[in-house]
């Protein structure tokens, strides 16, 4: 299955208007987290949507998990992630699809694999979905208040790109390639995830990448939440947010996905106990967050177009 377009093909008619945008990335299967983001968005007033731009599959091995989770997202709006494109397809050479870069380790890429491969066994048992996961878009174009947004999963080029991670993203040559991304995409946001941790960059010209990281794992260092990406026109803010960019009309907020994690924990050990392959990458992650700081996800590289306002973290199990 095709993992490739160009970033002209998303200089087209927006599919999706809305006066706010939520879109979820990364869910990974977690079932506490996806009732959190439904009753966040359900919560919202005005012309609402609603986007799953991908890997809403992971940890969910269980058969009832695999089918719930997939069931309910898409009832939504959903995009297909490297892990979805995988589960659709027959190709099980193809591992996990995540197109890691070379700062991650063979091992870290051995276990992913793994989860892949357990994942790939429960979906079987489900053609039905599976081959409505086949039939999901690689992207989308929205339009919320009079800026253009492209959502993608991974970055411009592919679904699997890591060129809108945190790390390409402290490269001078990767920004001025996303600035020429954006020029041809015609887009003032791009919204995406893929590369498990967030970051906002705003770029010449009011432009602003916002990557969302994780929906459904900690991303900052000591907390157990996760974060989606609000993008409003509307001038309600949220109730909370970790930052907030302000930029062609519109205010583009990362939001904390508060959900039950001592029942995501429950479910996770359910499949993934002590020494196996999930357990052994993601287990302090989940349970401790990551070392990563809200501070270090924020990218200026606008010069005085726009704002970019920090709000405190809440701390959650601190060490």
């Amino acid at each position: 299955m095709s993992y490739r377009y160009a970033p002209v093909s998303l200089a087209r008619e927006p599919e999706l208007i809305a006066d706010t945008l939520y879109v979820v990335g990364g869910l990974y299967g977690n079932r506490p987290a996806l009732a959190s983001v439904l009753a966040l968005a359900a919560a919202d007033t005005g012309r609402t949507a609603m986007v799953f731009n991908g890997d809403f599959n992971w940890f969910n091995v269980d058969p009832e998990g695999f089918d719930y989770v997939n069931r309910t997202v898409l009832e939504h709006v959903a995009l297909r992630g490297n892990v979805e494109t995988e589960l659709a397809g027959d190709n099980a050479e193809a591992g996990c699809g995540c197109g890691y870069p070379d700062w991650v380790s063979d091992a870290e890429v051995g276990r992913s694999n793994a989860v892949m491969e357990r994942l790939r066994d429960t979906a079987r048992a489900f053609p039905g979905l599976r081959e409505r996961l086949g039939l999901l878009p690689l992207n989308l174009v929205a339009r919320v208040g009079s800026a253009r947004v492209a959502i993608v999963h991974g970055d411009a080029e592919s679904l699997a790109g890591w060129g809108f991670s945190q790390e390409a993203l402290e490269n001078p040559d990767q920004i001025a390639k996303a600035s020429h991304w954006f020029e041809e995409a015609r887009a003032d946001i791009f919204a995406s995830s893929h590369t498990c941790l967030p970051v906002a960059c705003e770029l010449p010209g009011g432009r602003v990448l916002v990557n969302n990281g994780a929906a459904g794992m900690p991303n900052f260092r000591a907390t157990q939440h996760g974060v989606i990406t609000r993008i409003s026109a509307t001038r309600v803010p949220a109730a909370s947010s970790l930052y907030t960019i302000e930029a062609n009309g519109v205010r583009i907020e990362a939001l904390p996905l508060h959900y039950d994690a001592t029942r995501f924990e429950r479910e996770f050990l359910d499949s993934w106990p002590p020494g196996s392959a999930a357990h052994l990458s993601y287990y302090a992650r989940i349970t401790r967050g990551t070392d990563y700081g809200v501070g270090q996800a924020i990218r200026r590289h606008a010069g005085p177009i726009g704002s970019i306002r920090q709000k405190p973290l809440r701390q959650e199990n601190p060490t």
